[in-house]
């Protein structure tokens, strides 16, 4: 017998977005559903309106029309920090540390914060609760090994993981990374790669990453959009986008590695 699918509802929604910086359109139309608990790769070339995307859904700026629908509540007009404390978390594609603070104690600052608690560094414990919720973000991203080591000299890859630790402090039922292999070579992203899917297993948080690398792309996402000029291109699985004749005209030329997925399909 036939298993039945039943659809998920959506976490997160936009609906009709549209943005323009004076005379430039960055994004234009744009309706897009994830649904609870999915997956799901944003790409396209660059001045794609990728970043703009999650600058419209984080609050950092303003769409001139359209809605962000999340739990079915409007967030336009919220500032990034009530965006936030509702419940979407957002890592950088330039990691925004506290360089003089551990690991450990930048993500106590982070916890605390999100409760609206306030604690001073110089204090010998830190709120109930706090260091729990710090010590298991860091177990969960295999970050416990660098808990005391300074910010400032921890290397790329773990930098970039301690900004998803500080998104994760919010506890966030949607989780936006940009770029979260940037900068780094080609084994570096691997396995940051795998921490961000094995984090996806463990808490099933609504997952939405910016990336270049085609390979990562297409060997994790579950469903896959491609935003070209501020608009929607495609949308599908992985399966469905290698084969998709627009994609591949919209890329041959410009993204060599979304060419040889192609070819390797």
């Amino acid at each position: 017998m036939p298993r039945l699918t039943i659809p998920r509802l959506a976490m997160l929604k936009v609906e009709n977005l549209s943005k323009s910086f004076g005379g430039v359109v960055a994004m234009r139309d744009v309706s897009l559903d994830f649904p609870s608990g999915s997956l799901t790769a944003i790409i396209g070339p660059n001045g794609a309106g990728k970043t703009t995307f999650f600058n419209l859904i984080s609050g950092h700026i303003r769409p001139d029309s359209g809605r962000v629908l999340f739990g079915g509540a409007d967030l336009v007009g919220l500032s990034s920090l009530q965006i936030v404390r509702r419940g979407i978390g957002r890592a950088f594609q330039v990691a925004s540390l506290f360089p003089s603070l551990t690991l450990r104690e930048c993500l106590l600052a982070a916890v605390v914060s999100h409760f609206r608690r306030s604690w001073s560094m110089l204090g010998r414990f830190p709120p109930p609760g706090a260091g729990r919720d710090a010590d298991e973000i860091m177990a969960l991203l295999g970050l416990t090994a660098q808990a005391n080591v300074l910010a400032a000299n921890l290397s790329h890859g773990d930098q970039k993981l301690l900004d998803i630790a500080l998104a994760l402090a919010g506890k966030p039922k949607v989780l936006l990374l940009d770029e979260p292999t940037a900068g780094m070579g080609p084994d570096e992203r691997w396995q940051m790669i795998g921490k961000v899917h094995r984090l996806w297993e463990a808490q099933r948080t609504t997952l939405v990453f910016i990336e270049h690398d085609m390979d990562i792309v297409f060997k994790i996402a579950q469903t896959i959009q491609v935003l070209k000029y501020g608009t929607v291109l495609a949308s599908g699985t992985p399966d469905e986008i290698r084969r998709n004749p627009d994609v591949i005209d919209a890329y041959l030329g410009t993204d060599h590695r979304l060419s040889a997925a192609v070819g390797a399909a």
